[in-house]
């Protein structure tokens, strides 16, 4: 039984339905939940190792072009030039050729006496060539070295007719 004066109090249940602000506050409450987890990270520090290696390069050749006939006594001076054999996979950087008289090698038959380097001028022997050289055959060029017949006055030099001037070439 109930006492009089008492009053009988009614607890509603709590609903989401038609409480917009229940709604609303339940929602921030997922989102700051959910965005917290979302930012929370572990921190660490470490180390490690690696490495890297570089290629190498193979020499390329340096060929002459240029075809030297007819030196003689009073002849004007030819020019050397040629080109480049790279084998390499990729272009290499070609500063210089520097072209020398390795040898003269003389005619059969020829008269009797000497016939070496001093019976010719190799002017200009270091070209510039400041470029970069393509991977393959006869690529690049070179050239701007001459070779004249060194007149010399007073000298038989009879043994250097026919005679072939023998080159040596580098590069760098």
């Amino acid at each position: 039984m109930q006492s009089l004066g008492a009053t009988k109090t009614r607890r509603r249940a709590f609903s989401f339905r038609g409480s917009r602000r229940a709604a609303a506050i339940f929602t921030a409450v997922l989102f700051l939940l959910g965005g917290g987890l979302a930012y929370a990270y572990w921190t660490v520090t470490g180390a490690g190792t690696g490495t890297a290696t570089t290629g190498n390069t193979s020499a390329i050749t340096v060929n002459q072009t240029s075809t030297i006939t007819g030196l003689a006594p009073g002849s004007a001076a030819q020019t050397l030039s040629g080109t480049f054999n790279n084998s390499n996979s990729g272009p290499v950087y070609v500063t210089s050729v520097t072209a020398a008289i390795s040898s003269v090698t003389k005619a059969t038959g020829a008269a009797t006496g000497t016939c070496d380097a001093t019976d010719y001028t190799l002017s200009g022997a270091t070209m510039p060539v400041g470029a970069q050289v393509p991977a393959g055959s006869s690529q690049g060029t070179w050239t701007g070295a001459t070779i004249a017949f060194n007149n010399k006055t007073s000298t038989n030099q009879d043994a250097c007719k026919g005679a072939t001037v023998n080159f040596s070439y580098t590069s760098n």
